[in-house]
């Protein structure tokens, strides 16, 4: 059998479809493996099979929001195997960028912006 390890970039409407039929609640912690990758690296991920291949998909904020939006209807006409399909639930945070660095100093903590 081959084994496929998925990210959300490369994730597909049909593996996504899999994952919502396995997991209807949404994934628990029990249902979380966790291996080291070759990189050496600690990887948590959800498992789907089909006869051929079996899909270890990485957990992600990004993957339990949009299987939790999941609705098959948004994929009618839509290539099964075509990643680009499933857009980034959240990717339209406009403040993204201030979340990265909430816990970061000031760059310019010497600067008294109060002085005149």
């Amino acid at each position: 059998m081959k084994r496929v390890i998925v990210d959300f970039a490369k994730l597909t409407p049909e593996i996504l479809a899999m994952l919502v039929e396995k997991y209807p609640e949404g994934y628990a912690k029990k249902d979380i493996i966790k291996f080291t990758n070759a990189a050496g690296e600690l990887v948590e991920a959800v498992e789907v099979r089909t006869e051929e291949t079996l899909y270890l998909v990485k957990v992600s904020k990004r993957l339990a929001v949009v299987m939790d939006e999941y609705d098959e209807d948004d994929f009618d006409g839509v290539d099964p195997d075509d990643a680009s399909a499933i857009t980034d639930p959240l990717a339209d945070d406009s403040d993204d960028d201030d979340d990265d660095n909430y816990d970061q100093p000031d760059d310019d903590a010497d600067d008294d912006d109060d002085e005149r």
